[in-house]
């Protein structure tokens, strides 16, 4: 968390760093209008990238297949779009960055693997990426919920009469 607090802080440092230090070569007028305009060409493409995406999105679900990379092209596009909003050009090139589809992949691709899929399988205890154990538990149960590393600790033994079930009166007469 305190990372992520670092990036968010760290970017707009640089944002102003580089503004800064393009101001000394052009004049504001020109700086104002390269912001101004890297920022509306950027949203023009979010606009037609999204628009493709959701196009995309209904073929998958027309073809009945689940569309998790359009849902994550749609998240990284709504991340470009706030990145593209906000004023500077370190901000709009990162923006651009997630807008353009040959480094939104890989950039998909690494959300997938090093964010997503482990989020889901520790949610679901492996069953989003099918990663499931199939006999038993893991570690023989040491670290499984209700399990303990020492069988005979907390183990109820049952008697034959735990087992039976009593029927009310009403049930006998219903079953014959």
């Amino acid at each position: 968390m305190k990372r992520l607090l670092a990036a968010l802080l760290l970017v707009p440092l640089l944002d102003m760093l580089f503004l800064v230090f393009l101001s000394t070569m052009l004049s504001w007028e020109v700086l104002v209008a390269l912001v101004v305009l890297t920022a509306l060409l950027g949203m023009l493409f979010v606009r037609a990238e999204g628009r493709h995406t959701l196009r995309r999105i209904q073929q998958a679900l027309a073809e009945g297949r689940p569309p998790t990379d359009e849902l994550v092209d749609g998240g990284l596009l709504l991340v470009a779009g706030a990145f593209l909003l906000t004023p500077g050009l370190v901000t709009d090139a990162i923006g651009l960055l997630f807008v353009v589809p040959v480094t939104r992949a890989p950039i998909r691709w690494a959300l997938k693997k090093y964010v997503i899929t482990p989020r889901l399988d520790a949610k679901t205890g492996g069953f989003a990426s099918g990663h499931v154990y199939t006999f038993g538990f893991p570690d023989d149960g040491a670290n499984a919920p209700g399990g303990n590393a020492n069988p005979g600790e907390n183990t109820y033994d049952l008697s034959e009469d735990a087992y039976d079930v009593e029927f009310d009166d009403n049930e006998d007469d219903r079953r014959k």
